[in-house]
């Protein structure tokens, strides 16, 4: 039986995970959870997996879910939380909080040497090198739950990294894939929230519409399997059935097929290194709709181009990439700014930052604050 700790246990990913532990009791304890201001939905999952502790974010939560548990399990709240949160017990930690707000406990984790199953892509794009290295030190394993990531993970096993010629991710194109340049211009934050394939949280499934989430993954991808930038490519796939691709240097494809349900890769990475005993829906391939591919268009969805020099130019500026597109995210969903604008803001806080070549780790945690700071001034307008 693995122990798990789950941060961000009411997000998606987070409930498609206790979706996956509930249907095989046996196989998993949950010790921990984390979670940010759902307090009703923490207060069920206490009762269904009575974990040992788990972590609100903020003091206010965690107080109102004491007194609705009367005590059944330790309530922490905040980063000390987190910590606290992770500890040796673990045998596995589900790493699902959006951002970067689980990257100082998920380092704990891996200094620890506790596996990681690792859905919040943001911790490699802004600090990949610390993650890897860490992770080389300890003997932590870097499990993707990503379904792009799992697929090529999927892809790779018993295959050497000397014989893969690329990496080719595949993209659904979200829910504009069809829009012109001028329909973009009008866009609501709730259209840009309803993906046609992929029920998600809230910025994965804008992410997904400006195309930065495809981005953020290419940039995984260079960490997770070391290698280089221009060996990544992105394909769009409507029909997410394919979730990526490795091309062998002989020229063949390998793919990992299945049906658009984030339950499969979450459970591949929960029970690696064998696959799961159940089946959560089966492709069949008769009625598979058409597969069809074409080229992204760069042009109307700049995310990609500036994932791309981010990585190219290292160091801080995919941290200030990251963090300039949350903030900027965020406030299109508020309805301070455009859609349009999100990658307007995200490629002037780039130009505007001084890279540090090979950051510490307090070093790319400044860059995150200072681009949190200009791209906030940036969205008031009081950046020209």
């Amino acid at each position: 039986m693995k122990n798990i700790i789950i941060l961000g246990s009411t997000g998606s990913i987070g409930t498609g995970t206790l979706d996956v532990i509930r249907r095989d009791p046996g196989a998993f304890n949950v010790i921990g959870l984390a979670a940010g201001g759902n307090v009703e939905l923490m207060a069920s999952q206490i009762a269904e997996f009575q974990p040992d502790r788990v972590v609100m974010a903020g003091e206010k939560e965690a107080g109102i879910l004491r007194e609705k548990i009367k005590g059944s399990s330790e309530v922490l709240y905040g980063e000390s939380g987190l910590l606290d949160l992770v500890n040796d017990d673990a045998d596995l930690v589900v790493v699902a909080i959006p951002g970067t707000n689980a990257l100082i406990p998920a380092l704990e984790a891996i200094r620890r040497g506790i596996d990681i199953a690792l859905a919040s892509k943001e911790l490699l794009v802004a600090a990949g090198e610390e993650v890897i290295s860490s992770a080389a030190k300890s003997g932590s394993a870097i499990l993707p739950v990503d379904s792009e990531h799992s697929a090529i993970f999927q892809c790779l096993q018993g295959e050497r990294m000397e014989e893969v010629d690329k990496i080719i991710l595949t993209a659904s194109g979200g829910p504009f894939l069809d829009l012109t340049g001028d329909e973009l211009k009008d866009v609501t934050p709730s259209r840009a929230l309803n993906h046609p394939r992929w029920k998600m949280g809230r910025k994965v499934s804008l992410d997904s519409a400006t195309m930065m989430n495809k981005g953020l993954e290419v940039l995984e991808a260079r960490w997770l399997f070391n290698i280089p930038l221009d060996r990544i490519e992105v394909i769009i796939h409507p029909q997410s059935v394919i979730h990526s691709f490795v091309r062998m240097r002989d020229g063949s494809l390998l793919a990992q097929m299945s049906s658009p349900d984030m339950r499969l890769p979450i459970a591949y990475a929960l029970y690696y290194p064998v696959r799961p005993p159940h089946c959560f829906k089966e492709t069949t391939l008769s009625t598979l709709e058409p597969l069809t591919f074409e080229e992204p268009n760069r042009d109307l969805f700049p995310a990609l181009e500036l994932a791309y020099q981010a990585g190219t130019v290292g160091g801080t500026m995919p941290a200030v990439m990251n963090a300039a597109n949350e903030v900027a995210g965020e406030a299109f969903l508020e309805n301070k700014i455009s859609f349009l604008s999100i990658m307007d803001i995200v490629g002037r806080v780039m130009g505007e930052h001084k890279v540090v070549s090979t950051p510490a780790l307090s070093e790319i945690m400044e860059a995150d604050r200072w681009a949190r700071e200009k791209a906030g001034a940036m969205v008031r307008g009081e950046e020209s």
